[in-house]
């Protein structure tokens, strides 16, 4: 049987197509499954003695810093509270037995800051800087309702913060030629996120600038991860008990953790990507249809959370009036 040209050229598309799909689908195998299981990711001893975490005392951040402190780094503390610094330092010099530093900075002061933390680790040898501090809503809440000093917070922590504290660390980073940033960015940064306009646009500069500054860095020996999760049982998130979807801070950690060096852009937690994944293909096949589900699930927490703080607020009251 002779096959005509036209046959033979679609027969060779059909063969491109299937070698791409087929090597798509090898290359998230072995990064999402194969490559973490094996430890292929980088060990962060070789990159130098110090983490430096911040956001540390408390979720993700202090899961960061046990972590790596239980890997045999020396840890420094970044947090805005002395008493909860101390509290976390103790605790974590007892149980893993490495050196801990505490460095007081509330980062929404600005540039003051940044120079503080610059100096602070001017002579560590770091092997890896989580850039883990934030700021969100208190709940759900349309953006002309938000008030102007929770917007600049966001605005200050979540983007001003992040680009400092980078902008701190990474000139000795580079002059090593070793070392890892990791910024923790968020989910909303790449999926509809009405209801949390400004808190879902902060994080999508977290992945844009972890994106740009990877291409710099890696000339420089310099690895740059931005880690996207998804809902992690956290006092940010609200979410008390730990699920398979939502996890807790340690387990989340010690699953992105393994991921370093194998991808720069990750969820850190194999089960987010089905959240991003489903929001994505809903809206790729209707967007209306997305927006309109996430906005109605959005405006149900936000009724949740104004009906529970009314209901403490009438507690408050009548306690007072009983008095």
């Amino acid at each position: 049987m002779t096959l005509t040209c036209w046959e033979k050229i679609s027969l060779v598309a059909l063969a491109a197509i299937g070698i791409r799909i087929l090597l798509r689908v090898s290359i998230l195998v072995w990064k999402k499954l194969i490559a973490p299981s094996f430890g292929f990711g980088i060990d962060l001893k070789t990159q130098g003695r110090w983490a430096v975490i911040t956001g540390a005392t408390s979720g993700i951040g202090r899961a960061y810093a046990e972590q790596l402190a239980e890997k045999g780094l020396d840890v420094l503390l970044i947090s805005r509270s002395q008493t909860k610094l101390e509290s976390v330092a103790t605790e974590i010099k007892e149980r893993y037995n490495v050196d801990v530093r505490i460095l007081e900075a509330d980062l929404s002061e600005g540039q003051a800051v940044f120079a503080k933390i610059a100096k602070a680790t001017e002579e560590l040898e770091i092997a890896v800087v989580v850039n883990n501090a934030g700021a969100s809503y208190e709940h759900p809440e349309l953006f002309t309702n938000v008030t102007e000093d929770c917007i600049a917070r966001i605005l200050q922590i979540n983007v001003a913060a992040v680009t400092g504290v980078a902008r701190a660390v990474l000139p000795k980073m580079f002059e090593r030629k070793k070392g890892v940033l990791i910024n923790i960015s968020s989910a909303l940064a790449v999926i509809p996120s009405p209801y949390l306009a400004v808190y879902a646009a902060s994080k999508a500069y977290v992945v844009k600038l972890s994106y740009d500054l990877a291409a710099e860095a890696e000339r420089n020996g310099i690895t740059v991860q931005c880690i996207i999760p998804g809902m992690v049982a956290t006092k940010m998130s609200k979410i008390k008990k730990a699920t398979w979807m939502a996890p807790s801070p340690k387990k989340f950690v010690e699953s992105s953790l393994k991921t370093i060096g194998i991808e720069s852009f990750t969820t850190g937690y194999l089960p987010h990507i089905f959240i991003t994944g489903f929001v994505q293909a809903f809206r790729c096949v209707c967007e209306k249809g997305a927006l309109w589900l996430i906005s109605k699930t959005m405006c149900n927490i936000r009724a949740r959370s104004l009906n529970k703080k009314n209901k403490q607020n009438d507690s408050v009251i009548d306690a007072l009036n009983s008095e």
